[in-house]
């Protein structure tokens, strides 16, 4: 260990203990990712209360169910006015809306909780995916996870007619949002960490096996949707990749001293709305832009009728643009 190594390693107030890691060069923003204006205009449904919607749901009536970091969770009807629903007296964020019409919320400080329009936990049969992003630190130091890269997110598998919980997959970078393919024979998994999207077989001899599902996303992936009717995958982009955290991928010892700076000298990232929907094969089929100052960052989408409606971790409002077309590739025509 050299002086600056060992100087840096005592000064240190985080914890963060870096890997080398080697970022791959970002795609050409060209073609179907080339930049556009599309959520420029994106409308706005402010909160009652709080802010930080981070993921949305829609309901089986067409109505946009969100949390916010003041643990109240809203609904809103197609005019953008909101009823509270409950308060996990936590931090909402993914939010899910089971078949039965109750709401399923991963709270960061809670866990997983099952509520009904009268804001009670219940219980219902059927399966749940949800993750774990970081065995060493919690939403508020997520920064921390990705300047470590040490992969300690899981994805996991609950079963609320036993209470069983069991591992699908380990290892990951900053494992968030996740999507169950349509005829559920695998689930996906977004690895913030890595700018990629893994895959976990559910059935077939490849039974429990992962493997790199999208490659080298453009930007930071967040939530993401599981597959419509037109075999659409929807992710949530964070931000743009940020090219000082690449730079510094290979140099644990400069990430600690990153992770020790002011917040406002870190590698932050670019406040500019993006989303993108990969086909079947995870290909990139459409991406939808927004320049600064537009609603961002985007940490959620759902699309339902002919709309997405997005989510933000820390906007003080839902927001939702026209859905485009489908392109003939989306259906594996």
């Amino acid at each position: 260990m050299t002086l600056f190594e060992s100087l840096a390693r005592k000064l240190d107030r985080t914890g963060v203990d870096p890997v080398v890691w080697h970022a791959p060069p970002p795609p050409s923003l060209t073609g179907v990712l080339a930049p556009n204006g599309v959520l420029d205009d994106a409308h706005r449904w402010t909160l009652p209360s709080g802010e930080g919607p981070e993921d949305v749901a829609v309901d089986h009536d067409g109505r946009v169910v969100t949390g916010g970091n003041d643990g109240r969770i809203w609904r809103f009807d197609s005019h953008g006015e909101a009823t509270e629903l409950a308060n996990t007296h936590g931090r909402p964020l993914g939010v899910e809306i089971l078949d039965d019409g109750r709401f399923l919320i991963c709270d960061a400080e809670r866990g997983v909780l099952r509520v009904d329009d009268k804001g009670q936990a219940v219980g219902r049969d059927g399966i749940v995916y949800f993750t774990d992003s970081s065995a060493h630190f919690t939403i508020a130091d997520h920064r921390y996870d990705l300047l470590e890269h040490r992969g300690t997110g899981r994805l996991l598998r609950l079963d609320p007619r036993t209470g069983e919980t069991d591992l699908l997959a380990e290892g990951l970078q900053f494992a968030n949002g996740v999507g169950l393919a349509s005829d559920e024979s695998f689930v996906l998994v977004a690895e913030t960490g890595s700018y990629q999207i893994s895959r976990v077989d559910l059935t077939g001899p490849s039974q429990g096996a992962a493997s790199v599902w999208a490659a080298n996303l453009p930007g930071i992936p967040d939530n993401m949707t599981s597959q419509t009717r037109d075999g659409l995958f929807w992710v949530a982009l964070y931000s743009p990749r940020m090219r000082l955290l690449d730079l510094l991928a290979p140099y644990p010892t400069l990430r600690i001293v990153a992770a020790n700076l002011p917040e406002v000298v870190q590698p932050n990232p670019e406040h500019a709305g993006w989303v993108i929907a990969l086909d079947h094969r995870g290909e990139i089929v459409h991406s939808l832009r927004g320049g600064k100052g537009s609603y961002s960052p985007v940490t959620g989408v759902r699309e339902h009728d002919g709309w997405l409606y997005l989510g933000s971790l820390t906007a003080d409002a839902v927001a939702r643009v026209p859905a485009p077309p489908r392109p003939d590739i989306a259906r594996g025509e």
